[in-house]
Order: C-alpha cells, then sequence, then structure tokens
C-alpha cells in the first residue's frame, strides 16, 4: 500500500519590529534582556522617549531664581534701629557737688552726779547718828523687796547688807549664811550700830536700841523697825 507524504509547513509567525522587542521586554525584562538592549539601541525613538524628561528636571530647577534674604531684611533692620547722633565738638561735663567739711562736734562729758545723802527717817534710833554704815543704809528706805537683788532697784537681805558695807570699804559674803562668818560675834549687850544682827536665813544691820534696819520678805521694804525675832545673833565686821 502506497505511503502518501503530507508536507509539513511552518506556522505563520507574527512579524517582529523594534517595537514588538520593546513591548516584550517591558513585559519580562529577565527573559529578554539582552534582545531589548538591542533594539533600545536601533532604536531612536526610545532614546528620544527615555533622554527628554531625564533632562527636563535639571532645566525646571535651574530656572527658580535664588532668593536674598538679607536685602529683604535690610530696610526693616534699618527703618527700626535708633538715630543717634553726636556733634563732633561735643563736650561732656560732670558736675560734682561741693563737699563741707565739719569739725567733730565736741565730745560730752558726763558729769557724776554725787548720791543724794538722806537723813535717817525720825524712827531710826538716836544711836544710829553718827555711824556712816547706818547713814548710808537710811538712803535706801522704800527700796522693794527683790529675790536675788544687789542694787538699789531692788534687795533681798544679803543683797542690802553686802551692798551697804561696800559704801564704805568692806566686801562682804553673797549669802546670809556665809556673812554669819564673816566677823566676830559679839554679845547683844556689847551690840553697836552698824554691826549685823542675824538669826537663820536672815540678816540686817543692826540700828542701837534694839532696832535693826533690813530687806525682810516679798512684798516688804527696807525700812528701820525692831528686832522683831527671838535669840539674834550679833556680828561685828571691821
Amino acid at each position: 500500500m502506497p505511503v502518501s507524504s503530507i508536507a509539513r509547513h511552518r506556522a505563520v509567525g507574527h512579524p517582529t519590529t523594534s517595537l514588538s522587542d520593546l513591548a516584550a521586554a517591558t513585559g519580562n525584562l529577565a527573559a529578554v534582556g539582552g534582545r531589548s538592549a538591542l533594539a533600545v539601541a536601533s532604536s531612536g525613538m526610545l532614546m528620544t522617549m527615555l533622554a527628554a524628561p531625564a533632562s527636563a528636571a535639571p532645566a525646571a530647577m535651574a530656572a527658580v531664581p535664588a532668593v536674598d534674604t538679607s536685602g529683604l531684611t535690610a530696610s526693616a533692620r534699618a527703618a527700626l534701629a535708633p538715630r543717634v547722633t553726636v556733634a563732633a565738638d561735643a563736650v561732656w561735663s560732670l558736675d560734682v557737688p561741693a563737699v563741707t567739711i565739719v569739725a567733730d562736734p565736741p565730745a560730752r562729758t558726763r558729769v557724776k552726779k554725787a548720791p543724794v545723802k538722806l537723813a535717817a527717817p525720825a524712827s531710826a534710833p538716836a544711836s544710829a547718828n553718827g555711824s556712816a554704815i547706818l547713814e548710808i543704809a537710811a538712803r535706801y528706805v522704800g527700796v522693794p523687796y527683790v529675790w536675788g537683788g544687789t542694787t538699789p532697784n531692788g534687795f533681798d537681805c544679803s543683797g542690802f547688807t553686802s551692798y551697804v558695807f561696800a559704801q564704805v570699804g568692806i566686801s562682804l559674803p553673797r549669802t546670809s549664811a556665809a556673812q554669819r562668818n564673816a566677823g566676830t560675834v559679839v554679845s547683844r549687850a556689847d551690840a553697836r550700830p552698824g554691826d549685823l544682827v542675824m538669826h537663820p536665813g536672815h540678816v540686817a544691820i543692826y540700828a542701837g536700841d534694839g532696832q535693826l534696819i533690813d530687806a525682810p520678805m516679798p512684798g516688804g521694804a527696807v525700812h528701820f523697825r525692831p528686832i522683831y525675832f527671838s535669840n539674834p545673833v550679833f556680828v561685828r565686821v571691821t
């Protein structure tokens, strides 16, 4: 049986151009990289399309003019800046007030007043006259009793006796107990005006004729009075 042969023909293909190659390259750039590059090289249209936008951007940026900001603000600074002008022949001067020197005033001299000597009150015994200690003690009649007081602003009993004796140069201890041992004990019959007279916890100055002067107690004052305690002790201080 005879075998007939059928002729095979190549399928009709689509014509290819540089543009079709470009389209294929954009669809699959990795597969046709070599051919696309060849199409780019052979086509002036692609070069023109790609080159035109790239060259347009620098031209547009170069067209923007530069702005001088210092020139814009110079006029404003000139308008706000104060304008001070001084003549070339101006003369500066400083007025200095006159100073008058006044001599120091003379120093004030403090005049020490002599203490006023008071006479013994009428109630003082006659034997008190002539006793320097009794005369001094009589000046402070009426000074109030003050606990711990040692000045004419206020006395306690031993503060009064020590203050009076100090006026005649005799220094007594501060307390009544210590003053008990500051001299010699004498009997009542031998006691003289100006001796100390005391009993435990209190001291006074003997005024003679059974009387004394003392700073007695809170609420009281220095005064002459009869000896008001029993068993008085007389001490002579010289």
